[in-house]
């Protein structure tokens, strides 16, 4: 886990530099860094002896096997990120709306953007033994992208992504108790279910329709 923990946050630190050098979206960066370290799990795996059964667990995660020192560390990290959230609210919307602008007002934009990855890096880390580092990607980014699509607040698209993300662990809980099937790979589907149907019923979508019809 100790590993685990510098390699998220090392992954974190290399985003920000190639987003701003490469003037890449962010997105280039993160799915870059990911296949990255996605290769040297599997690399590391091949050169383990002996069963993998643990390395198997970081890759697809088993809820139901959590110890209480996973839930202690999933405590901390959600006091910390939401208390950072709610305390810096303001510096954070200022940079996620224009990174440049929060700057020249004052704000350490820069901090606050590495604070941002390495918060995300925290929150992957914590959630390996859960979800599984092959999963926590889509479960980041499923429930944020279905309340993106609800909502123009983006106090109220944190609301959303976390109200999103706790129901597709219940809902995907069920669906593995049901179907007998990997808690996992059922949270993840669930979640990917949720966005649908908000892309589905998303005002933004009926606002856009109206645009183009006019």
């Amino acid at each position: 886990m100790l590993g685990a923990i510098i390699f998220s946050l090392a992954g974190a630190a290399a985003i920000g530099p190639l987003a701003d050098r490469g003037e890449f979206n962010l997105d280039t960066p993160i799915s870059i860094i990911f296949s990255i370290t996605m290769g040297l799990a599997f690399l590391f795996m091949g050169l383990l002896p002996g069963p993998k059964t643990q390395a198997l667990e970081l890759l697809w995660g088993s809820i139901l096997t959590v110890t209480t020192a996973d839930l202690w560390l999933l405590a901390v990290v959600t006091i910390i990120v939401t208390g950072l959230v709610v305390m810096f609210f303001k510096e954070i919307q200022a940079v996620i709306f224009h990174r440049e602008m929060a700057r020249a007002v004052g704000i350490p934009a820069d901090a606050i953007f590495y604070s941002i990855l390495f918060l995300t890096g925290a929150t992957v880390t914590a959630s390996l033994r859960s979800i599984g580092g092959l999963l926590i990607f889509n479960l980041i980014l499923n429930p944020a992208a279905a309340a993106y699509q609800l909502t123009y607040s983006l106090k109220y698209m944190f609301f959303l992504a976390a109200l999103f993300g706790v129901l597709s662990c219940w809902a995907g809980l069920g669906v593995s108790y049901i179907l007998d099937v990997p808690s996992g790979a059922a949270i993840v589907l669930t979640s990917a279910v949720i966005f649908v149907l908000a892309t589905i019923f998303s005002p933004k979508r009926k606002v856009k329709q109206w645009q183009e019809n006019e």
